[in-house]
């Protein structure tokens, strides 16, 4: 029908013609009214509100524990009830070092002392605030005074340190110098430190992030040779949140580890640098010329080391403790208060945070905003909202890990979803999440105008997919009626909603046509935004209307919007990834058993120290994916039976809907992310709990599916793959079961 519309619009008749009311899990009745109020509010959010929140929020640095990240919450809270919210703030006491001590010199074979330092931009105003700004630092890191031979590591990863093993090169004892990119940072100096280097200087390659982009800052968007990268190395693949309270909120007076007994805090001293002080370090390395792969973009002959090169680094820091304060607002609901949909957007900074992460939290106030417009019109939400503005979530996802760890029991009770958003600009829609949402969030998609194009938000997502993806992301959004979302891993407030808790999550964001290199710097700044991303604040607006419809749409429906097909199709997509990447292993374990046996690894070059060139390995033994081929078969059929009763109770407009008593159905509904998890969670990590998604160990943000089988087939460790290939198969076959119990509760409900 939708079609048709389209068809005698373009056609030019002059008609009435109104869209079915065809949303997932509401009736005629009650779509109509919905569609009528989410038009109301999309007509709200404004750019220029978008424009002049950014400018107040992001005006001087907000860091963990500075007066402006304390008065911004207070100004939060007060806009919050300013639209009709009930908004309170909740104060964590967390670990946050920052930095005493930072010196990295090369002492041979000639001198060199890092500037470290980000100087003012004449024609940015904010970047002169060098009083109120954290220095170029990595929290967390190790102390340490260090000094040693330098080592160019590439990425720093695990298949650059075979590479050097390969060459004979050895790190131990040595500082290592590793670029940013292809992994998140904190992988670079725990991968350095398992190898037995005793230190890590991490920079921005202008072949990554600089002049090779495009035009550096202030002329254009991209990382000059002064820009640093500030950032968490804390071990967060391990576990989120405060050091020192592990799985309890860090509220004032809660029981803390010794700071020695902090697992996650890493070994040895880092620091990041930019292009400008790293040169003359990756000048003086002599030694093999580093493959094409690894050559950035200095006027410079990339070298591997070790020597001549020798650099002392010196990190010292202040180890305190400093309040945080989450701004919680909430709008009660009028007919399930007791169910809550949840929606998150952090407030805190490295410095100014004008993309990171205002861009983001500016799109969730003009949402709220939007929203206390309509209560005044008469719409109440029929669930809770509960609106947060995290503090924190630059160190190590603080705000909200505490937040979730202290409410951890109404969670688990009252959660529908969560929607967070962080960084936001200019292009195409960005979203990963639960599966159990895909299908939500492909309606809500196909109601918003992309302001550019004029075409659906959808429609120019797909087109993207299309254009930039590769052949499987080409293929199935052609094909496919939903475009497919992405698996989360880690890196933003969501991780601990969906992978410690359970909560079916959705992680929105713009961008694609904004490319720029001020990430974690001083000059990702109002004036930056202003000049090179969304500049006339129009994708920001479109933020706001595709979250706060996505938000709206689960708020009021009568049946939760939950969809099982798509999940049970990249469960068994997951699985044919696991099959293949053992036989992956199996080939690649026969190739370096046959360059050991000719000789191919090198000796390292330090006599005394052995090489890491891999041991013989045994080939693969059979892993039995039955059961767990068996609980996907399950839950397919599931999905599709639960699928069968949900059109029937559309039928005769969805009467069925609107005369049943669907809370039994909805609370069942509201546990399937959870039936997905363990309390035992994953082997070495337990905090994690979700078996389907998790940061990987050596990935960090990136994300890891089935992570527990597919980190044991990569590792070799073929018991533990078969034990979690057992204890996903079990999730899997629970989630089958709560749905087949969904379905049972839903025909007889609307029988």
């Amino acid at each position: 029908m939708r079609a048709l519309v389209f068809a005698l619009i373009a056609a030019g008749t002059a008609a009435a013609v109104v869209a079915l009311p065809d949303l997932r899990g509401y009736s005629d009745a009650s779509a109509r009214a919905e569609r009528e109020w989410e038009t109301k509010f999309r007509g709200i959010p404004d750019p220029q509100r978008h424009r002049s929140d950014m400018q107040r929020l992001s005006a001087r640095p907000h860091h963990v524990g500075s007066p402006y990240d304390h008065d911004n919450a207070e100004w939060l809270a007060a806009q919050f009830k300013s639209y009709g919210w009930d908004a309170q703030i909740e104060r964590f006491d967390v670990l946050f070092p920052t930095p005493k001590e930072r010196v990295l010199e090369l002492v041979a074979p000639t001198t060199y002392r890092a500037k470290l330092l980000e100087p003012m931009v004449a024609q940015d105003p904010t970047s002169n605030q060098q009083a109120e700004q954290l220095p170029t630092y990595n929290a967390y890191s190790g102390e340490g005074d260090v000094t040693g031979p330098l080592v160019y590591v590439n990425y720093g990863i695990p298949s650059d340190y075979e590479e050097l093993d390969r060459r004979g090169i050895s790190v131990k004892g040595a500082i290592v110098i590793a670029r940013y990119g292809q992994s998140w940072r904190g992988i670079k100096p725990k991968v350095a430190a398992e190898h037995g280097a005793i230190g890590c200087v991490i920079y921005s390659d202008p072949r990554d992030d600089g002049y090779q982009q495009g035009e550096v800052f202030p002329e254009g968007a991209w990382r000059n040779a002064n820009g640093a990268q500030r950032g968490s190395v804390m071990d967060m693949p391990v576990r989120a949140g405060d050091p020192l309270t592990p799985n309890v909120g860090a509220t004032p007076g809660a029981p803390r580890l010794a700071l020695k007994d902090a697992e996650t805090i890493m070994k040895i001293p880092v620091l990041p640098i930019g292009y400008g002080d790293a040169q003359p370090l990756l000048a003086a390395i002599k030694g093999p010329v580093a493959p094409d792969n690894w050559r950035g973009g200095l006027p410079i002959t990339y070298r591997m080391g070790p020597g001549p090169a020798r650099v002392h680094l010196k990190m010292t820091f202040n180890w305190d403790t400093k309040p945080l304060y989450d701004v919680i607002a909430k709008l009660r609901g009028s007919t399930y208060p007791d169910e809550w949909v949840v929606r998150g957007n952090h407030h805190d900074a490295w410095v100014n945070g004008a993309e990171d992460p205002i861009s983001g939290l500016v799109a969730e106030l003009e949402e709220a905003r939007a929203m206390g417009e309509l209560v005044k019109q008469g719409w109440r939400p029929k669930r809770t909202l509960v609106y947060a503005a995290w503090d924190g979530e630059e160190p190590a996802l603080l705000g909200s890990t505490e937040w979730v760890e202290a409410h951890g029991e109404e969670l688990a009770k009252y959660a529908v979803a969560y929607l967070n958003t962080d960084s936001n600009g200019r292009g195409f829609l960005g979203v990963g999440g639960s599966h159990t949402l895909e299908k939500l969030i492909n309606d809500v998609m196909k109601d918003v105008e992309d302001p550019e194009t004029k075409l659906t938000v959808w429609k120019r997502a797909q087109l993207a997919a299309i254009r930039y993806g590769t052949p499987d992301v080409r293929r199935d959004a052609r094909s496919r009626p939903d475009l497919k979302i992405e698996a989360l891993g880690s890196g933003s407030d969501f991780t601990p909603f969906l992978q410690h808790a359970g909560v079916a999550t959705l992680n929105l964001g713009f961008g694609g046509e904004d490319g720029g290199g001020i990430y974690h710097s001083v000059y990702d700044d109002f004036y930056w935004f202003t000049h090179f991303s969304d500049t006339s604040f129009v994708y920001e607006r479109a933020l706001s209307q595709v979250v706060g419809s996505a938000v709206m749409r689960l708020a009021d429906s009568e049946l939760l919007p939950f969809a099982f097909t798509n999940l049970a199709e990249t469960a068994k997509d997951y699985l044919t990834e696991l099959e293949k990447l053992r036989d992956t292993r199996a080939d690649q374990i026969a190739e370096r058993n046959r360059q050991l046996d000719e000789g191919v690894f090198m000796a390292t070059s330090d006599p005394n120290e052995p090489t890491h060139a891999p041991k013989r390995e045994t080939l693969p033994p059979h892993l039995n994916f039955a059961a767990l081929q068996n609980s996907i078969d399950a839950l397919q059929r599931a999905a599709d039976d639960y699928e069968r009763v949900v059109q029937r109770a559309h039928e005769n407009g969805g009467a069925a809907l609107a005369r049943a008593s669907l809370s039994s159905v909805n609370t069942k509904l509201m546990q399937t992310e959870r039936a997905m998890t363990s309390t035992a969670g994953l082997p070495t990590r337990p905090w994690y709990k979700h078996l389907l998604y998790a940061p990987g160990l050596y990935t960090g943000y990136g994300v890891k599916t089935m992570p527990a089988a597919r980190e044991a087939i990569e590792l070799g460790r073929w018991d533990d793959a078969n034990v979690e290939l057992g204890r996903i198969a079990a999730a899997i076959e629970a989630e089958a079961a709560l749905v087949r119990s969904a379905r049972d509760a839903l025909d007889a409900a609307t029988k």
